[in-house]
């Protein structure tokens, strides 16, 4: 797996140099539909998803990565992660990826 660095940090592929809590956001290829998702560990949690271990995603592989953002502290993640499953944060996350709605036709 390639590494990939956000801000000159590595989070993906390497041990980071810092410990982030995860909200992200995959994209079912198989139903248009998204999931969002918090992890302490990305790439670990990419792989249960793949390998059908989440209830949630098992039926609707495959899935891609399409958003992820890092945060220092558990409680700042997990009300980003509540915030984007509400209509107000999904509009938000519509704004946010203006140009990845504009080149798919996804269900949010």
């Amino acid at each position: 797996m390639e590494y990939i660095k956000v801000n000159g940090l590595c989070v993906l592929g390497c041990t980071p140099m810092l410990n982030f809590y995860y909200v992200y956001i995959l994209l079912s290829l198989k139903d248009n539909h998204f999931y969002i998702g918090f992890t302490d560990n990305l790439e670990r949690r990419l792989k249960e998803h793949e390998q059908g271990k989440n209830i949630s995603t098992s039926k609707r592989l495959p899935i891609k990565l399409i958003f992820f953002e890092g945060h220092l502290f558990k409680e700042d993640a997990l009300r980003r992660e509540s915030y984007f499953k509400t209509t107000k944060g999904k509009t938000t996350l519509k704004q946010m990826l203006t140009e990845f709605f504009k080149n798919n036709q996804s269900n949010f």
